[in-house]
């Protein structure tokens, strides 16, 4: 995709027009841990409807943060995997997750990533 200069006046509206959306930083997250198949995924957003997931799979792909695999298998199978310029912005969603995981508990919400049941 070819972005104008014009087309951005601050840089979160950079940063937001390639990861806004419903599910797109769900799905950098779930592929932070390696490459998932588009059912894996299906299964791990389940409120996404499948055009919503196929939608934002490519406009992710569109922008250069996730690579789409389409694997010769019968039927053929499409796997998903981070490209470095998305791994680059694995250090936001951690922030995200931090921050998310601070407000759940100070609603008394026990978050669901191991990350903090362990820790």
């Amino acid at each position: 995709m070819e972005y104008k200069k014009e087309q951005f006046h601050c840089p979160v509206e950079a940063t937001l027009a390639l990861v806004g959306g419903k599910y797109k930083p769900l799905i950098l997250w779930y592929l932070i841990e390696g490459p998932l198949h588009y059912m894996e995924l299906q299964r791990r957003i389940p409120e996404a409807t499948a055009k919503m997931l196929s939608q934002q799979l490519h406009s992710l792909e569109e922008c250069g943060m996730i690579l789409r695999e389409v694997l010769p298998q019968k039927p053929p199978r499409t796997l998903y995997s981070l490209t470095p310029f998305g791994r680059s912005f694995v250090p936001v969603l951690e922030a995200m997750c931090d921050w998310g995981a601070d407000f759940l508990k100070s609603l008394d919400i026990q978050p669901c990533c191991s990350k903090y049941i362990d820790g």
